[in-house]
């Protein structure tokens, strides 16, 4: 296996990680940011009112992305195994 091949697998594993990642860190991200600011205007500072929203908001994510983000680490799975194959 060449130095190339090794980036191009390395490089397809980088994409996967942020198609797969990408979307519930968005979210969490988003919600925090809300939050903080929903916090910073009414000055209230209880810590559960910007975890639990975005812990229900990371199990929506994953509800209804989970379909794609599985599919998305099957096929990667796949073309390893195949390209491990061929060696």
């Amino acid at each position: 296996m060449s130095i190339q091949n090794v980036l191009d697998v390395l490089a397809e594993a980088f994409l996967v990680l942020i198609r797969v990642g990408g979307p519930v860190l968005i979210v969490a991200l988003v919600i925090g940011l809300v939050i903080s600011i929903i916090q910073a205007t009414t000055q209230i500072q209880e810590q559960t009112l910007s975890f639990v929203p975005k812990l229900f908001a990371i199990l929506l994510t994953l509800v209804l992305l989970g379909n794609f983000m599985l599919n998305s680490l099957v096929a990667f799975t796949e073309n390893l195994f195949s390209i491990i194959a061929g060696l």
